[in-house]
Formats: structure tokens, C-alpha cells, sequence
């Protein structure tokens, strides 16, 4: 991996485009995986300084839906489906509108999002596109999860955990096994939930999904803290942030750290949770997310009752 790193960057300096859109991509889908981001971001972005090319838009949407970017990465990809459609790569331009169906998913456009994903899986049905089909099954379930239809959520997750099985694909079993759990949850049987959840980190850890992997110790997090242990619910939510610094996910890190100090207050450690969410609300601030306002209204809360309390 070094040594294409390496070839990436001495044709970027020679101004070698196809070598450098080809190598680029290369490397950028295995630093995808392993949650490096920035990695991405940049090496898609030193990749389009030579021109347009749709795998480089595709891998920069991806590094900016990754780390909170939601219009910017609806930006790269709505570049990179116009170049697909327009080179007729069908699985590619699928790729692409399940992604978009994702971010639309994040900023709570359900309808849209089901929109897109309704596009994406017929064409992976056409091409055979076994692993991809499974993973916008497993979107598709999230939206319904979302209108609070926990049967066809629960549906379309097991659709895609026999898929991802039966191909061998452990990162997406994974994402199909902490979908089923956060449903359980969700429905208060956190005994099924925390089973989902336990079988599906060490598959994270594994397959090195470092995001994924903080998503399934929040959600194990959520049930301790359900479960009136916040101390071990603490332990997992620490663990879980230090991910998302790592990984650079702000976004990610704001509800982690928003959690935490939900907690700290529940406890009564009033000053710990001023601090946590005076964090929470600079990330809100950085990265633009819808909760700043309720965010910022906590804070005032937490230092009201800090100020009550002394």
C-alpha cells in the first residue's frame, strides 16, 4: 500500500492522470474500509487536480458523508453519477445512488432517501451484484426503521444478513446484525439487541470498520444505560469515542460525547457534563448539524442546575 501511495504521488507531480485516477482508486477503496477518511479526502482530491474523474467524486462523497459533510458529499457524488451514467457503468451508478440515498437517510429525507435506494437495488439486481444488493436491502431497512415499521425493517435486514452470508461478505453480516439489534432495541428486548450487537463487533473489529465499530459500542452503550448500568455504559461510549477522533467523524464524536454527558448528569456530575457539552456544541458548530439548537439548550440546562447546585 505504501508503494502505491507512493506511484499515486509521483504521478500527480508528473501530471500522469489515468495513473493517478486508477492507482487512486485503488487505494482509496481500501482506506474506505479501514474508516482513514481524511486519508481519502485528500488523496481523491489531489486525484481531481488533474480533471474530473468519477471514482475520484465517488471516494471524495464517500470521505465526506463519512466525517459529517452531507452537502458536500451529495455534491462529489451527484458529480461522479453523471460521469458514471454518462460511461454507462451501471453497477457504478448504482453505487452512487444508494450512497446519496444514505446521506438523504442522515438528514432525516426519508422519502428521498427510499427514492434513491428503490433506484439502486433493481440495477444490482440486473448486474448481479450480490453484496451491494444486501447493503441497500440493509439501507432500506434503516428508512423503514426510521417510520417506526420495525417488521419490514427487521424484513429487509434479514434479507441482506442471508445475502452477505451466503457471499461471504463479514463487514456487511456485521452492519446487518447491528441493524437487527438497534430494532430490538428499539423495541425493548435488550437482551436481543445486545446478542446482535455482541456477534457483530468482532466482525467490525476484524474487518478493520473502525466507524462501524463505534456505531455498535454506542449502541451496546445505549443498552447498558437502558439497563441501569451507566458505568459500564460509559466504558463503551469512551471507547467508542476515541474511534471517531481517530477516524476524524466530528459529527460522530458530537452524539458520542453528547451521550456521555447525559449520563454524567444523570449522575449528578454537573461540571463534567457542562464541559462535555460545551464540546458537543463547538462540533455542532464545526460540522453544522440540526441539534445545535437543542444541543445548546442542554448546555444552559446543565448550567443552570450546576449553578443550582452549589
Amino acid at each position: 500500500m505504501a508503494q502505491l501511495v507512493e506511484v499515486h504521488r509521483l504521478a500527480v507531480a508528473g501530471r500522469e492522470a489515468t495513473i493517478a485516477r486508477t492507482v487512486g482508486d485503488r487505494v482509496g477503496r481500501v482506506w474506505l474500509v479501514r474508516s482513514r477518511f481524511a486519508d481519502v479526502i485528500r488523496l481523491a482530491e489531489q486525484t481531481l487536480a488533474l480533471g474530473e474523474d468519477a471514482g475520484a467524486f465517488y471516494d471524495l462523497g464517500r470521505g465526506r458523508q463519512a466525517t459529517g459533510f452531507p452537502m458536500e458529499a451529495l455534491a462529489a457524488y451527484d458529480r461522479a453519477l453523471s460521469l458514471y451514467r454518462a460511461a454507462q457503468e451501471r453497477g457504478n451508478e448504482a453505487a452512487t445512488l444508494s450512497n446519496i440515498g444514505g446521506v438523504y437517510a442522515g438528514l432525516g429525507d426519508r422519502q428521498r432517501a427510499m427514492d434513491y435506494f428503490g433506484q439502486a437495488l433493481p440495477i444490482f439486481r440486473q448486474v448481479g451484484d450480490r453484496a451491494n444488493e444486501a447493503v441497500t436491502l440493509n439501507n432500506i431497512g434503516s428508512v423503514y426503521d426510521g417510520l417506526g415499521d420495525p417488521e419490514q425493517s427487521l424484513n429487509h435486514y434479514g434479507q441482506a444478513l442471508l445475502i452477505v452470508r451466503e457471499v461471504g461478505n463479514r463487514a456487511s453480516e456485521a452492519t446487518a446484525l447491528n441493524n437487527i439489534g438497534f430494532v430490538h432495541a428499539g423495541l425493548g428486548d435488550r437482551k436481543q439487541a445486545l446478542d446482535h450487537f455482541l456477534q457483530a463487533l468482532p466482525i467490525r473489529h476484524e474487518v478493520g470498520d473502525r466507524a462501524g465499530e463505534a456505531i455498535t459500542l454506542n449502541n451496546i452503550a445505549l443498552v447498558y444505560d437502558g439497563s441501569g448500568d451507566p458505568g459500564r455504559a460509559l466504558e463503551y461510549l469512551g471507547q467508542a469515542r476515541a474511534i471517531l477522533r481517530e477516524v476524524g467523524d466530528r459529527a460522530g464524536e458530537a452524539v458520542t460525547l453528547y451521550n456521555i454527558a447525559m449520563i454524567h448528569r444523570q449522575l449528578g456530575e454537573l461540571g463534567r457534563a457542562v464541559a462535555e457539552l460545551e464540546q458537543v456544541v463547538e462540533l455542532d458548530r464545526q460540522v453544522g448539524r440540526p441539534n445545535l439548537d437543542r444541543d445548546t439548550a442542554m448546555l444552559e440546562l446543565a448550567r443552570q442546575e450546576q449553578t443550582r447546585s452549589r
